[in-house]
């Protein structure tokens, strides 16, 4: 059966370059009809943290990516690391190592002088024949895996094609620290043992860890996955994506008002294509998905491109989801949408109306501001889109807004009307109303915004920004 994982690390927010390791990972056990195992490795102590954890689990879930085990933890498998540590002392595969990190900076000093490599130079290796020193009072000894001196490591990666590294370039790295906490290298060697996981899938600045962990697997008799690198993700700039080009919490997408398909449809085409197909949900991608079929160029993040995804999905949304989206924006600004103003439609019905000229749900929220709470209009404004001769049919409109069919094209009829009886361009009308209802000459069509208003409120605000308007141009 394929297995995959995704094991990020609780030290940080999930970015969007491990949330599109997640997603691969998961897409590729959904398209095989395999499993895909959630771990948490949290041996670097001093850095995770349960609120990093919980954003990395919020992350997953707002992206609907769900998994079938875990999570699992490795500080919680500290004596399972322990037992196969035993088992590598004792058929000679790992060793304890005294160096002081002054003696390792000392030795990789020494080799760039004389233009080598650094690397550690196995002075505790024990071999046939060699006289280990005695190890120093009060130290305390990190365990190293020792790694074949000849041959090389060869795997199939499905990305890059066959990759082949000499044992020679390799050092005896940690495995087990002074503290006894493993390593990442090898505790990810064990966990992917005991879960039995057929596929890793993860960002290319993994490949060179690989043939380490290849050799601890041959150590343990373990089987070795297929592995698969996926090339990194660069700013437009051609840098590594970094906060300043939006590589930020997959959540702050969602605090600034995405949807979590235009993130995963943009996600799934970072370094993955299907022809020249641009918009897809997430059942057609896992259709579509073949980790092989992934770029083995660096891709390139493009904000842009992401919004233009989310303006396309808003569109499509239904507009009582989008008004529970737009919901706690709005309550962020003190504005209650369960009651609101008498008259005032409910909030589904105002999205719809707005939703077309937006391109995040903060724009949306501040989009139906303005039905929910009167600003009076700037009087430079007024000044411009009011004239003296048009208060007259003003006047008219306020009166009969009061009695007409509230319907849209009955409003509608209505303004046109009055425009024509007064001799008025509808600009001259539709402008300067929106502005004392709305405090903005930017609605959409005036008979729909005023209908969904409420003939109420339409009469009150009519009421309380007349006087204003009136002294503006008078």
């Amino acid at each position: 059966m394929v297995r995959t994982r995704f094991a990020p690390s609780p030290t940080g927010y999930l970015h969007i370059g491990g949330a599109r390791t997640a997603l691969f990972s998961w897409a590729y056990a959904r398209k095989m009809g395999g499993e895909f195992i959630l771990r948490i490795e949290d041996t670097d102590q001093e850095r995770s943290t349960q609120a990093s954890e919980q954003a990395i689990l919020d992350g997953l879930a707002w992206l609907g990516i769900d998994w079938d085990e875990g999570p699992y933890y490795q500080m919680k498998r500290m004596d399972r690391y322990q037992a196969v540590v035993d088992q590598l002392l004792e058929e000679g595969k790992a060793y304890y190592c005294y160096a002081s990190k002054e003696e390792l900076e000392a030795m990789r000093e020494a080799q760039k002088a004389r233009g080598e490599k650094p690397r550690y130079d196995g002075r505790w290796r024990p071999e046939a024949g060699k006289v280990l020193p005695t190890p120093p009072a009060g130290s305390i000894p990190v365990i190293r895996f020792k790694t074949p001196l000849q041959g090389e490591v060869t795997f199939n990666d499905m990305i890059k094609g066959s990759i082949t590294v000499a044992n020679a370039e390799l050092d005896d790295l940690v495995i087990v620290r002074g503290d006894g906490i493993p390593t990442y290298n090898f505790g990810v060697v064990v966990d992917d043992w005991d879960m039995a996981i057929s596929h890793v899938i993860r960002g290319d600045d993994h490949v060179n860890n690989t043939p380490r962990q290849i050799n601890i697997l041959l150590a343990l008799g373990a089987p070795i996955p297929t592995y698969a690198h996926v090339p990194m993700i660069l700013g437009q700039d051609g840098e590594r994506l970094s906060k300043r080009h939006g590589a930020v919490s997959v959540l702050q997408y969602r605090d600034e008002g995405f949807l979590p398909e235009a993130l995963l449809n943009y996600l799934a085409r970072l370094g993955w294509g299907h022809g020249d197909e641009e918009i897809f949900d997430l059942k057609q991608f896992v259709e579509w998905f073949d980790v092989s079929h992934a770029s083995h160029s660096a891709a390139r993040f493009d904000a842009s491109k992401l919004t233009w995804l989310n303006q396309h999905y808003l569109k499509e949304a239904d507009d009582v989801r989008l008004a529970e989206l737009v919901r706690p924006f709005l309550a962020a600004q003190d504005i209650n949408t369960t009651g609101g103003p008498a008259g005032v439609a409910n909030l589904s019905a105002l999205v719809g109306l707005v939703k077309e000229r937006t391109s995040s749900i903060v724009e949306l929220a501040d989009a139906v501001h303005i039905y929910f709470r009167q600003t009076l209009p700037a009087v430079a404004e007024l000044q411009a889109r009011l004239s003296r001769d048009a208060l007259p049919a003003f006047e008219k409109l306020q009166a009969d807004l009061a009695t007409v069919a509230w319907e849209a094209p009955a409003i509608g009829q209505l303004i046109k009307e009055t425009a024509k009886a007064f001799n008025l361009k509808m600009g001259q009308i539709g402008m300067p109303l929106r502005l004392i209802l709305f405090g903005t000459a930017q609605t959409p069509s005036i008979d729909q915004t005023l209908f969904l208003l409420g003939r109420a409120e339409t009469l009150r605000r009519f009421q309380a920004a007349w006087p204003h308007a009136l002294a503006a141009v008078v």
